[in-house]
């Protein structure tokens, strides 16, 4: 897929970093867009709904995805198993669509290993202390589970530099204006003009 035209947005960063709402954003305003949901393990939280916000499966289904290779990244998270099915997406990207991600590091480095020219924005808080109040003010997890994803966050900032952006959301309206605006660019970069196809063009042209 790396020698063809496609449009892949990636965004991560710490739970509590305001990724959900961006997303949300983006799905409502850009045109032709397939969000990829991930297959969890982990119990469903209230108001999630199947085939929305994840697909919930069994740890024995997903392991058997794994073992048929199903996945293009998949890791064990605070106890759960999180995945990216591969199917949907490449059905996506042979549609023309935009195909958005949310998912941690770990699953961004996999995706720039099999699509190299993927854009990614790394979505975060200003510092752990305001990314704890957000948590905090969330009320679906406990203070066990804070300070987990709170160590979670402080590895993720090791990688920063990995990413095409970096997104301190503070002010929730300009984020979503930058997240848009990264979106609307991703039909002019380079490799949605393969050489092999421009070349071609023009040599006929000249004819």
């Amino acid at each position: 897929m790396s020698n063809h035209a496609y449009r892949m947005l990636v965004l991560a960063g710490p739970s509590g970093s305001g990724k959900s709402t961006l997303i949300s954003y983006l799905l409502q305003h850009c045109p032709n867009i397939y969000f990829s949901i991930s297959t969890t393990t982990r119990p469903k939280r209230a108001g999630e709904v199947e085939g929305q916000h994840y697909y919930f499966v069994s740890q024995e289904a997903f392991i058997k995805s794994i073992e048929n290779k199903q996945f293009l990244e998949w890791a064990k998270v605070h106890g759960h198993y999180y995945g990216t099915s591969l199917e949907p997406i490449n059905k996506a990207l042979k549609a023309g669509k935009l195909v958005l991600f949310d998912i941690d590091v770990q699953g961004h480095r996999s995706v720039k290993e099999v699509y190299k020219k993927a854009t990614s924005i790394f979505i975060t808080t200003k510092n752990i202390h305001t990314l704890k109040e957000r948590l905090e003010q969330r009320h679906t997890d406990s203070h066990e589970m804070i300070e987990r994803r709170l160590q979670t966050a402080l590895q993720e900032i090791q990688e920063i530099e990995l990413f095409d952006y970096v997104l301190i959301n503070e002010d929730l309206e300009l984020s979503k204006r930058m997240v848009l605006e990264v979106a609307h660019t991703l039909g002019y970069k380079q490799q949605m003009f393969p050489k092999e196809t421009f070349c071609e063009a023009w040599g006929a042209s000249h004819k």
